[in-house]
């Protein structure tokens, strides 16, 4: 079914939309949600959530694209599970350390101001991805936006993990000169 009768199903209440987008996009969303949690039950329950919140969100939403609608629903629901599962945790998992490697290009200080300046600044990261070569920023949004191991990537470009490494270093450097250069201080 394509995405706009999907998007008909939930104008007119109808519960198929749910069936129709977990038969299109469930497990993709699974994919999302398990690159970050890695546990089968807490997927389940954000794919679920994700339904829910798409239920609730359209309308008054009439998203043209499902898919990236859906990606950044289920991203943000398992990155919030997340956070609440390991509140107290610290260290080497594979969440913490890609949010790190981004920290060397874009820190974040918990005031009004950096909360008026987050969006400036996502308009001006996707403009930067815009310069990117097609590779060049799937790798990078699998690696940060979808928080996936480098090996997974390595696999699905078929390089080697240590190439992917590479990449994602000088893109983080140029990331950091981009942003420097639009008058942030990184």
């Amino acid at each position: 079914m394509e995405d706009a009768q999907i998007v008909d199903l939930y104008w007119k209440r109808d519960e198929r939309a749910i069936v129709e987008s977990d038969a299109k996009y469930g497990v993709y969303c699974y994919t999302v949600a398990n690159n970050i949690l890695s546990n089968t039950e807490d997927t389940k329950e954000c794919i679920n959530d994700t339904w829910v919140k798409a239920w609730n969100t359209i309308p008054p939403q009439k998203p043209k694209a499902l898919k990236p609608f859906f990606a950044k629903i289920i991203r943000n629901l398992a990155l919030n599970r997340y956070q609440m599962q390991n509140a107290q945790k610290r260290g080497g998992d594979m969440v913490t350390i890609a949010i790190e490697e981004l920290n060397e290009c874009v820190s974040s200080r918990e005031d009004v101001e950096s909360a008026y300046f987050a969006k400036l600044l996502q308009k001006d990261v996707n403009r930067f991805l815009h310069t990117l070569s097609k590779r060049d920023c799937d790798i990078f949004l699998c690696r940060y936006f979808f928080l996936e191991n480098t090996a997974e990537i390595a696999k699905r470009y078929r390089m080697r993990e240590s190439n992917v490494l590479v990449i994602l270093s000088r893109l983080r450097k140029k990331l950091k000169k981009f942003l420097r250069k639009e008058g942030y201080f990184v």
